[in-house]
């Protein structure tokens, strides 16, 4: 596909207008909700996770993450998300607008994005590019019984390559994530073959390390070491197991409360000179929001206190590391 030179000069004044932008500290604004601060250039990028605000519209969401001092909004763009991916062109756009308002950078999103020959998702990758986004989650993969293993990764290598070449076309970077459970990427070890079939450049991981720990136990280090070349993004999440209904599993918590050591995982990510863009999810119950809830239970000064104090945890913890 081939773009413009028009095309090209328009993404490339959003992108950095957008990068602009975020990076002014909202002032002289008589309601608190507006006095975000900025943030040194040394620390994290940390984008708050759409999914737990899905109760409010895009100027709500928008205001909350930057009073509560989030660098930006990891948008979901994907059925039951903030933006539906068959209404991409029309709404996109609106988010993004209330997300400049208050000085939210769109940066990152999440999507269900993985067939490149699908109008709809490669819609929403061309829409997100205009917009200035930069790096986006792609959809989950499964191994099918009815090929091997192999098989399957050398097909999924294939189908990333593609990807990654129409994501240096629209000046992204996807990044699959390691998900617990049966999907491709949970054990992290079956990633890199994926990986390796791309450029390295614009497709890559997103690093969760609370699926990380509850598949790796112990080794999440190793896997660690494996994936450290890929990884273009990372989420950050605790849990720790429990038993629910009589039988073990793992129980997701606040940030410091569960079983991720964040300070030995924030000392190697320095070590390995990883800063990449953060999304911050908050899975545990919060009536709701951590399901992607429009009506929850609970009162939203409640929901954002949490998030206010994960937020703290993960820039204090990451500050310590050594």
């Amino acid at each position: 596909m081939k773009e413009t030179k028009k095309a090209i000069t328009r993404r490339n004044f959003t992108k950095i207008s957008a990068a602009a932008i975020g990076s002014m500290p909202l002032m002289g604004f008589g309601n608190p909700l507006f006095n975000a601060v900025s943030k040194p250039k040394t620390d994290l990028n940390i984008s708050l996770f759409s999914k737990h605000l899905q109760f409010l519209d895009y100027n709500e969401m928008a205001a909350a993450a930057a009073e509560m001092g989030f660098n930006g909004l990891d948008l979901t763009v994907r059925p039951k998300g903030n933006v539906l991916p068959e209404n991409v062109t029309n709404d996109l756009s609106k988010a993004v607008d209330a997300m400049k308002k208050y000085g939210v950078n769109p940066e990152m999103m999440t999507t269900n994005v993985w067939d490149v020959n699908n109008p709809e998702q490669k819609t929403v990758l061309e829409t997100a590019s205009e917009l200035g986004f930069t790096h986006y989650r792609t959809g989950w993969l499964k191994y099918p019984e009815n090929r091997t293993i192999e098989e399957s990764q050398i097909l999924y290598g294939q189908q990333a390559k593609k990807m990654g070449l129409l994501n240096k076309e629209l000046g992204l970077i996807g990044c699959y994530q390691n998900h617990a459970g049966n999907h491709v990427g949970a054990p992290i070890w079956d990633l890199p073959p994926i990986l390796e079939a791309t450029n390295n450049q614009h497709f890559g991981a997103q690093y969760d390390i609370r699926h990380a720990v509850v598949e790796g136990g112990g080794s999440w280090e190793l896997g660690l070491r494996q994936i450290k070349p890929f990884i273009k993004s990372i989420v950050i999440k605790d849990f720790k197991w429990g038993k629910v209904d009589g039988k073990w599993k793992p129980v997701n918590t606040p940030l410091g409360e569960g079983m991720v050591d964040f300070n030995r995982y924030f000392s190697l990510l320095k070590k390995y000179n990883i800063n990449v863009p953060v999304s911050l999810h908050l899975e545990y119950d919060l009536g709701g929001a951590e399901h992607g809830l429009s009506n929850i239970t609970i009162d939203k000064k409640e929901v954002f206190d949490h998030m206010k104090k994960d937020l703290n945890f993960l820039r204090n913890t990451w500050s310590n590391a050594k």
